[in-house]
């Protein structure tokens, strides 16, 4: 283990499974103290266990992002249990599309906004009201997508909005908040080794010879290399990056 990150505090929402898991034990193996965070549990704990089992310190937090009082409810309890809260990575997401505009009911739209948008925000609001105050101030990671801001697909005009105005929100937090000692980045994925990235049905190996003609990488990018990018935005090495959207999804975008 490393020491990148030791005697700070990081939240990670989302993090029961996929790339939120992967960026709680990359902070943890680093020094960190995570705090994991998301509406299920049983993964929360599993994701505990897991970083225990490598030597590092780790706590869970039951919360719903889009629910304002439960995200500012947890980073309190965050920093009663720890003592701080140093670092922030804003993973949560849910994903609904596969149909066009016209098509696409109110109800996924809704769920979209709600969790991918409005969740961000909440988080935002209650981080940044605690980082402020602490003289170390504090760094937030915000998981967009290369979907939206960056590049679009038929039949995901909705997630791609929801993803999108993260990029924007990110951009505009960070100028509002720079001052504040709180600095604000994004991370912008394509498709990930997670079972986001898998169509209806298909098989990890079926993915992989899609993959070899659909991305120019040729594959899809590992949950340790979403999250090195994620470390690194979180980290001193990144000082003077401030509002920037990095994207890693081996050259689908460019």
């Amino acid at each position: 283990m490393s020491a990148r990150f030791a005697h700070r505090t990081v939240l990670v929402t989302g993090a029961g499974s996929g790339l939120g898991r992967a960026v709680a034990l990359a902070f943890a193996a680093e020094g960190a103290k995570v705090a994991v965070a998301g509406r299920t549990a049983a993964t929360l704990d599993e994701t505990v266990t897991l970083i225990a089992e490598a030597g590092g310190t780790a706590a869970a937090f039951t919360a719903d992002v889009s629910d304002s009082f439960a995200i500012r409810t947890v980073v309190a309890d965050v920093v009663d249990r720890f003592g701080s809260l140093d670092v922030a990575v804003n993973n949560a997401g849910v994903f609904r599309g596969g149909a066009p505009v016209v098509e696409m009911s109110e109800s996924d739209w809704q769920t979209l906004i709600s969790v991918n948008l409005t969740g961000v925000f909440h988080a935002l609001q209650a981080e940044i009201a605690h980082m402020r105050t602490q003289e170390s101030g504090g760094a937030i990671v915000n998981i967009a997508s290369n979907l939206g801001a960056h590049s679009r697909r038929p039949g995901l005009a909705a997630y791609a909005a929801s993803k999108a105005a993260v990029s924007a929100l990110t951009r505009g937090a960070a100028l509002d908040h720079i001052q504040d000692g709180v600095r604000i980045n994004a991370v912008s994925p394509g498709p990930v080794d997670t079972s986001m990235s898998l169509l209806p049905g298909e098989s990890d190996a079926e993915r992989a010879v899609r993959m070899k003609q659909a991305q120019p990488l040729g594959r899809v990018s590992t949950t340790a290399e979403a999250a090195a990018a994620v470390l690194y935005l979180a980290s001193d090495d990144a000082a003077s990056v401030v509002g920037t959207d990095l994207v890693i999804d081996g050259g689908a975008s460019a």
